[in-house]
């Protein structure tokens, strides 16, 4: 059976053995307009998606006979248009982990759930359906009329050129963007790197540049390749730990805590490591997740390590994670400019970080050109001019990255990114001006 496509008026099932749960989520759901159904158990949430049209369903991880992650890798293997969420608790993480890889579900959400939060998972969750189906359907018919095309007269060449490139011009935005979300779900890596940045925010992106700024030191290093690898699965997934996370406290200065909540935020590093033990090839890095709040001088957490105590791959994340996060306003009680995070680095030279791993990072700031004076600013896409370069990751409303920091502009691409406008994205990009 195929799922409808309207999200106004979509078809929710959700699975729960406790009675209580699935009323509560009726009555959250009901003013909505979505059309319901619900399910106390695996096997009758099977006979419902049977007969009827399921867009999207939420089943509770623990349940008798069959559990959500069994229930959910049956609706991905019978119904895989069908989006699939999981309802858990943060101390069910490897069955978390077993839903994410046989299940590939779109999200979970964890137990007890913020009302607000869960309407707009779903909310955006259907949208994303929504665009990924006419995405389809474009495709669909863009081969169809290439076959017609092909029957034209000869006297009509011209045309068919025009209207072969107005096609083109519309479907390349979205075959990149399509591309990239395949990409970005291939692995459970890329899952878990992308679980924070998926609740909207600021933190949008960060782990990637992470990765990225990470890699680059490491092998600027000298880096085996394979401890080069570890680095940058470690970047990606250094905040893997903060899942079970409120949200305010995601975003909210380091400097700015209080007492309590400090204490539940540095337990990350713990929980990001334990989250991964039990994978074998994570394990190398996981020890770097652990360790890449140590500060070089034994001021850091969790374990007060000093000096080359530290591994050098938490050495170098601990550098990558605060410059980008000093521009955040995750560190600080305000955000920093690129060259003033470079200046935040320097100062933090022999204390916080490792003074071998600051003189590798300038050299790659110096190579890449971020050390020297730059200025950006904020540009619409009807401003937008050919030779721009983005001084930021472009990224979508979903938290998906659609194109790189420092990658220049062209006429064809501009008209890309406001054909994806039209879609009812609204996109600001930061380009350089370099004075």
């Amino acid at each position: 059976m195929q799922p409808s496509t309207e999200p106004a008026n979509a078809t929710l099932l959700f699975v729960d053995d406790e009675s209580n749960v699935l009323s509560s989520l009726k009555r959250l759901f009901r003013p909505c307009g979505y059309r319901i159904f619900t399910a106390e158990g695996g096997a009758q949430g099977l006979e419902i998606l049977q007969r009827e049209n399921i867009d999207l369903v939420i089943s509770d991880m623990r349940m008798p006979e069959m559990n959500g992650a069994q229930f959910l890798e049956q609706v991905n293997k019978r119904w895989p248009e069908t989006i699939r969420i999981l309802l858990t608790g943060y101390a069910e993480i490897e069955a978390t982990i077993d839903a994410i890889n046989k299940g590939h579900i779109y999200r979970y959400i964890s137990k007890p759930w913020e009302d607000n939060d869960i309407v707009l998972s779903i909310q955006h969750a259907l949208r994303q359906k929504q665009l990924e189906q006419a995405n389809q359907g474009l495709e669909e018919l863009t081969r169809k009329q290439n076959e017609e095309l092909k029957d034209l007269n000869a006297n009509l060449e011209q045309k068919v050129k025009a209207r072969t490139e107005e096609l083109r011009q519309t479907m390349g935005f979205l075959e990149v963007a399509h591309e990239k979300l395949k990409k970005g779900f291939i692995t459970s890596i890329r899952v878990f790197s992308n679980l924070i940045e998926m609740r909207e925010g600021i933190m949008a992106g960060h782990s990637h540049r992470v990765a990225e700024l990470s890699r680059a030191i490491a092998q600027l290093m000298g880096m085996k390749e394979a401890e080069v690898q570890d680095v940058f699965l470690a970047a990606l997934l250094h905040d893997v730990g903060k899942i079970g996370l409120p949200d305010y406290l995601l975003e909210k200065p380091f400097t700015s805590l209080t007492g309590e909540e400090r204490s539940e935020v540095i337990k990350h590093p713990v929980k990001g490591q334990t989250a991964l033990m039990a994978l074998e090839q994570l394990q190398g890095a996981a020890k770097l997740i652990r360790s890449h709040h140590e500060h070089f001088d034994g001021l850091g957490y969790p374990d007060k390590l000093h000096g080359l105590e530290i591994p050098l791959g938490a050495r170098i994340i601990a550098l990558a994670n605060e410059y980008d996060a000093v521009q955040l306003g995750t560190v600080l009680n305000k955000r920093l400019k690129q060259s003033d995070a470079v200046l935040y680095i320097q100062e933090g030279r022999g204390k916080r970080y490792d003074p071998a791993v600051v003189d590798a990072f300038m050299k790659v700031m110096g190579a890449s050109g971020a050390a020297q004076a730059v200025q950006e600013m904020a540009v619409r896409m009807d401003q937008a001019k050919p030779g721009m370069v983005l001084s930021r990751d472009l990224m979508s409303s979903h938290g998906e990255l659609l194109l790189s920091k420092d990658y220049m502009l062209d006429k064809a691409l501009i008209d890309q990114i406001r054909g994806f406008e039209h879609l009812g994205s609204n996109l600001t990009i930061y380009v350089y001006v370099r004075k």
